[in-house]
């Protein structure tokens, strides 16, 4: 067995090397672990920091009715209907709304407004009668 003298650089002084050269010219300690702006720690800070901004600006939630109904009738949000959605959650509630009709482009959610739980969402082409029950509010998003 041939016993090889090179030493290996740990992902932290790799980072270091290149993404903070002035700390490695300074002598830092070799085995610290970065705490740079773009190191992991940072990085996983700012992603849990923002996760918790949108939970507490009351995000709606779908249920699990709402998300069986989503999967079964192949309905995707992009970013822009889900932002339109929380959008007219947040107006429903400012006028009073307990349970709202949410209509954005051809979709239509029910959402209990005071849980920010979307209870259940259709196709609007789904429903032939186009009578929704149990509301006391709508909103075109």
């Amino acid at each position: 067995m041939i016993m090889d003298d090179r030493k290996f650089m740990s992902i932290g002084q790799v980072q270091d090397q290149f993404l903070n050269p002035k700390a490695s010219k300074t002598g830092k300690d070799k085995n610290s672990l970065p705490t740079g702006e773009n190191s992991f720690a940072s990085v996983l800070n700012k992603t849990v920091v923002s996760a918790d901004n949108i939970n507490s600006e009351g995000a709606v939630k779908f249920s699990k009715h709402a998300l069986n109904r989503l999967s079964m009738r192949k309905i995707e949000l992009t970013n822009e209907q889900m932002s339109r959605l929380n959008q007219g959650k947040n107006e429903a509630g400012e006028k009073g709304i307990k349970d709202s009709l949410i209509l954005i482009d051809q979709l239509a959610f029910i959402v209990n407004v005071p849980s920010s739980t979307v209870v259940t969402a259709m196709d609007q082409t789904e429903n032939k009668s186009n009578v929704f029950t149990n509301i006391d509010g709508a909103v075109i998003a």
